[in-house]
């Protein structure tokens, strides 16, 4: 009998859309626009800039709107990483829980930061106080 012990514990099924929207988003602009995050809290600066350079150029939303989709869910596992949170979802939404119970919403987050109003450094700075 053969038995295989993974170093992380099974993601739940929830993470399973985010954590694929995030790689995908992050494969894209390494090879298009030469930009490398490492989910640190810190790359989240790179995030909103990046974000506030597409609101700047005027970006229609539906040209960006699975972008968006994908920095916010980028955030998202930055959370969960140094966090201690999970993924969690209900009717096609999809939110990180924070071991104190908190729900925070990253993708609504970074389509907030595309209309001005918004910061996904910001999110995760007080996603991870305690």
């Amino acid at each position: 009998m053969t038995t295989t012990t993974h170093p992380f514990p099974a993601r739940p099924q929830a993470a399973v859309k985010p954590v694929r929207w995030a790689a995908d988003t992050l494969c894209a602009l390494r090879e298009g626009a030469r930009l490398y995050l490492d989910h640190s809290a810190r790359s989240l600066w790179r995030v909103d800039r990046l974000i506030e350079e597409l609101r700047a150029e005027e970006t229609p939303y539906p040209a960006v709107e699975n972008v968006l989709r994908g920095l916010g869910a980028y955030a998202g596992e930055v959370i969960v990483r140094h966090g201690g949170a999970e993924w969690w979802a209900a009717g096609g939404d999809h939110w990180v829980r924070t071991p104190d119970g908190r729900l925070w919403d990253p993708v609504d987050e970074a389509r907030r930061c595309f209309a001005g109003h918004g910061s996904l450094r910001l999110l995760c700075r007080d996603a991870l106080r305690t």
